[in-house]
């Protein structure tokens, strides 16, 4: 049994992990890297097509993006995920294939001007819909054994609904391993959903480490932080500009402006109104009320219970289509604009900074983490104007990051996660934070804790049954891209991939009946004519 590390290692997008257990291969997430690539990952070690099942530790795109790709180049296994990670891959892979889709027009057709190379979208939406058929949902704390010497369990890790940590159980002849993969760890005592649940033992622990060099502090008092915000800036005259995550941080601010307009917390201006902008929020937003029984902590089903919804209140308002979404900013009254994405870097809240950034009465408000190399970390980092849609944008709205709202875990919550483990493991995983993070926090464990801990690069390879590496993953950076250099072409990678699924349909047909491998052999043969140039 073989543990392979392949995204997400020293970086904090991307998680993938590939197992080979037995005959059977499988992975933890295969999840779409975002933001600024720093480390060249290892490719997964065997075709799409070999792959039995893939384990989702929750919806995010970091943890999931990939999955249509995975199908596109023959992946037609099982996806194994609770309930309502299904229910969100359901509109977040749909979502991305169509950015995918859209990506890949708008570079036709600047393609078709220029005289360059038609380009592919990376997977479309006939391959997400067919990846959404694998999707076997699961309940929270219950083992399944899924094939022969594997058996796992979901356990709410507290991250996002329906996100979990994941206990595999490996066997191989007479030997049994247990790997636990943390998955994103959640922050305690966040608005609907519960704390962290915890693993009590493991042999081993793949576990991230996003906020592993720092704490977050006290529990601040969001409410009264996001009340002044809105205050002060009503009273400019201004927007609030709230780019946010549409799934899980859209919701967890809809539920304190829900509380701060039920109180009348902000004077004077009672009656403001707030635009939900993002039809994915939109969507997500029912899915968190569909799944309120089994995620939501005990503060939010309290409220459930007495007939109040948690997230809807009067005066919010949502736009779905693009001209709901321009009519927005025409609307002079002061107000919160939430919209999507999070990091800045597509989506609608693009169209809303360039009509809001100028002007010093607004504000931007982040709620989230922001990637190095993404314009919402720019922007944090006070940068002095930007580029948006060919346009210079001076940046005089007021930027302000909403202190402590975190869905991840600080240092001290990692740590006790870790700790809850007993005995201490044989070996612990640092992946899922960036380059010094991993290191850092690495060390932490090992020379505070007495825990053998390892950092591993992408290509590492472990043996689980002996507790030694068989392979050091490779540190090797991504070569700066030059405005002339010429990327492989996406359509001939496919072409290479479809190649490999051919092999291995060649292989399963040995000791078919002569007749069909006569046939299947004259289809090679002719398709060799026709293309051998």
């Amino acid at each position: 049994m073989k543990l392979t590390f392949i995204g997400a290692d020293h970086e904090v997008t991307g998680s993938c992990h590939y197992m080979e257990i037995g005959s059977k291969h499988l992975l933890v997430d295969c999840g779409m890297e975002q933001g600024m690539d720093i480390f060249e990952n290892q490719e997964i070690p065997v075709s799409s097509s070999l792959i039995d099942y893939v384990l989702l530790t929750h919806a995010h795109i970091d943890h999931s993006g990939l999955l249509p790709l995975l199908y596109r180049q023959g992946f037609r296994g099982q996806v194994f995920a609770t309930a309502a990670t299904c229910d969100l891959c359901e509109i977040m892979l749909k979502d991305s294939a169509h950015i995918q889709e859209s990506e890949a027009e708008w570079k036709n057709r600047k393609a078709r001007r220029s005289g360059q190379d038609m380009v592919e979208p990376l997977y479309t939406m006939a391959d997400a819909e067919g990846l959404l058929e694998l999707l076997v949902p699961c309940d929270y704390d219950r083992i399944l054994e899924i094939g022969p010497g594997i058996r796992i369990r979901f356990t709410d890790v507290g991250h996002l609904l329906g996100s979990a940590s994941i206990e595999v159980w490996a066997s191989e002849g007479e030997v049994t391993k247990k790997i636990v993969f943390s998955g994103d760890i959640g922050n305690h005592n966040q608005p609907l959903i519960k704390d962290p649940q915890y693993v009590r033992e493991a042999d081993y622990v793949v576990m991230e480490s996003t906020y592993g060099d720092r704490s977050h502090g006290e529990v601040p008092d969001y409410i009264s932080s996001l009340t002044q915000i809105l205050q002060q800036t009503f009273d400019r005259g201004g927007n609030v500009v709230i780019p946010s995550f549409a799934v899980g941080r859209t919701q967890e601010i809809l539920y304190f402006l829900r509380k701060i307009k039920a109180d009348r917390m902000v004077k004077g201006h009672d009656n403001f109104e707030v635009y939900v902008d993002s039809p994915l929020a939109i969507e997500a937003t029912s899915i968190f009320h569909k799944n309120f029984s089994c995620c939501f902590d005990e503060e939010a089903m309290e409220l459930v219970n007495q007939g109040i919804n948690p997230i809807s209140f009067p005066g919010l308002k949502t736009s779905v289509t693009s001209e709901d979404s321009k009519a927005i900013n025409f609307n002079n009254e002061p107000k919160v604009i939430i919209s999507a994405s999070g990091m800045c870097e597509a989506g609608r809240i693009r169209h809303h900074l360039k009509h809001n950034l100028w002007r010093p009465e607004c504000s931007v408000v982040f709620v989230g983490y922001q990637s190095v190399g993404t314009l919402g970390r720019s922007l944090l980092d006070g940068v002095a104007a930007v580029k948006l849609f060919g346009e210079t944008i001076e940046v005089r709205a007021q930027i302000l990051r909403l202190p402590g709202i975190s869905g991840h875990a600080d240092r001290e919550g990692l740590l006790q996660w870790l700790n809850a483990i007993s005995p201490k493991p044989a070996h612990v995983f640092i992946v899922h934070g960036e380059d010094a993070v991993c290191d850092s926090f690495c060390r932490l464990i090992r020379e505070e804790y007495g825990q053998d801990a390892t950092a591993p690069f992408s290509g590492a390879e472990f043996d689980l049954a002996s507790g030694v590496y068989v392979k050091q993953g490779i540190m090797k950076r991504v070569a700066a891209s030059k405005p002339a250099a010429v990327h492989a072409s996406s359509v001939f990678s496919r072409l290479l991939a479809a190649g490999k699924r051919l092999m291995e349909v060649i292989y399963h047909n040995e000791g078919g009946a002569n007749k069909d491998l006569t046939k299947f052999t004259n289809q090679i043969l002719a398709l060799c004519e026709k293309w051998d140039r």
